[in-house]
């Protein structure tokens, strides 16, 4: 056994449809074998909320050591886990080869399935996680929806802090009037004379691209028009993140599923896939794969899947950019978001917006705080806020004329952060995603 681990982390299947899997005293002990590795090592002391749980509980415990920490007591630590990877991927010197096999991320996705399967999932959790169901009614009365979600609105704010558990001063997406697929029903025209003229993608939308954010996919397919990449939006599910979230592995295989066998026709016919959110470029690529690992439609899909920004510096570094990009002057303050890092590509976005002419790129690599639906609960906010200081806190000292990152919930929440820190300096023009930077610079 090696100390330490140089080798590339590598991932076991998930066997969720295994009994064992669900065997509550195989899971308590699975839990104490890495907790008291854990406790030992303490490297990812400054990540997401669960190691700071976990070692205030061993450390107020009777002995300072696990034995004495009851097993009743590990709720808080499992539910503070974010799912964001990056103690799997930038921090734990134990994770598989090496012998502990230590991936605390699949742990705790274990103990939310056993959670899931026991029905301890609230009713307003479940139906938060119905992001395709929720966008399509909300959409369709978006200036209502917005309306009632405002942050401003202390009435309707107030029935959802006790209805749902969402803290009242949490940003929450607005919705659009129109879909981001019914949008795409008009294409910008394709360049001719750009070097990558001949490439095709399908635009995989999101939930939160398809009823949210459509200026990303806007945006995106005038850039990649401009490159003379022709595109088609589809959007045929949700890709399961929430229902992750929440140990609903049984509906990730669902949706995992219906978007494969709907994108294989694309792919078979020569398109790239593109997802505009880097959540669900992570569970098409790494995450599925494991869950559904007999599906042929999911190995196919991983291996065709790319994130944005990472299809747009293919292009440069295959065919190289079409002409025509001019400096945005201001600066950018990047915030390389986890489930972007956790694809293990690269700082993307940062060598994309490097393309740009006379580029100021200033890169925040460091968790926003926010980790999905969990950052906007009551009794998370405040600590989500917490976590995600220090990038608030790099923005501000940057001081750049614009901040975002390719998550839009952690782009949103960094400006909260922001201006909670007060003052006048370093309040950038929030950006959705970098390729909304990308499409100024083309004068799109």
């Amino acid at each position: 056994m090696k100390e330490g681990s140089l080798d590339a982390p590598t991932r076991h299947n998930i066997e969720w449809r295994n009994p064992d899997f669900y065997d509550e005293a195989k899971l308590d002990a699975e839990l104490r074998r890495v907790f008291d590795i854990c406790h030992g090592c303490r490297r990812c002391f400054n990540l997401c909320d669960s190691f700071p749980r976990l070692f205030d509980l061993i450390d107020d415990s009777k002995t300072g050591e696990l034995d004495s920490v009851a097993s009743a007591s590990f709720g808080p630590v499992v539910d503070a886990c974010t799912l964001c990877d990056l103690c799997f991927m930038t921090k734990c010197p134990y994770v598989p080869p090496h012998a502990f096999d230590l991936d605390f991320p699949h742990l705790m996705l274990r103990a939310r399935a056993i959670e899931h399967k026991k029905g301890e999932v609230s009713f307003a959790d479940r139906q938060l996680a119905k992001t395709d169901l929720n966008g399509a009614i909300a959409t369709k009365i978006a200036p209502l929806a917005n309306w009632a979600t405002d942050i401003d609105n202390k009435l309707t704010r107030g029935l959802l802090e006790r209805v749902a558990n969402i803290d009242p001063a949490a940003e929450l997406p607005k919705y659009a009037s129109k879909t981001l697929v019914a949008q795409a029903k008009s294409a910008p025209p394709v360049n001719l004379a750009a070097p990558a003229h001949g490439r095709k993608a399908v635009i995989y939308a999101t939930c939160f691209d398809n009823y949210n954010g459509t200026d990303v996919g806007v945006a995106a397919r005038a850039v990649l028009a401009r490159n003379g990449v022709e595109t088609e939006v589809v959007h045929p599910h949700c890709c399961g993140m929430p229902m992750l979230e929440q140990g609903d592995l049984a509906a990730v295989a669902k949706s995992a599923g219906i978007v494969a066998a709907a994108l294989r026709p694309w792919i078979e016919k020569g398109y790239d896939v593109i997802a505009l959110v880097p959540s669900c470029a992570l569970m098409m690529k790494f995450e599925w794969p494991l869950i559904v690992p007999e599906n042929e439609d999911v190995k196919l899909l991983s291996r065709a899947t790319f994130d944005l920004s990472e299809f747009v510096v293919d292009i440069a570094k295959k065919q190289g950019v079409a002409e025509g990009m001019r400096a945005v002057p201001g600066g950018v303050s990047l915030h390389m978001s986890c489930h972007s890092r956790a694809q293990n590509m690269g700082q993307k976005a940062a060598e994309m917006l490097r393309l740009i002419p006379e580029a100021d790129v200033s890169v925040i690599e460091r968790c926003s705080g926010h980790g999905g639906a969990w950052g906007v609960k009551k009794g998370n906010f405040d600590t989500a806020l917490k976590v995600g200081k220090p990038v608030a806190q790099a923005v501000k000292t940057a001081n750049k004329g614009f901040v975002t990152s390719e998550c839009p919930l952690a782009g949103a929440h960094i400006a909260q952060g922001v201006e909670r820190l007060g003052g006048e300096s370093g309040k950038p023009e929030l950006v959705r995603h970098p390729i909304q930077i990308i499409a100024r610079a083309y004068g799109l």
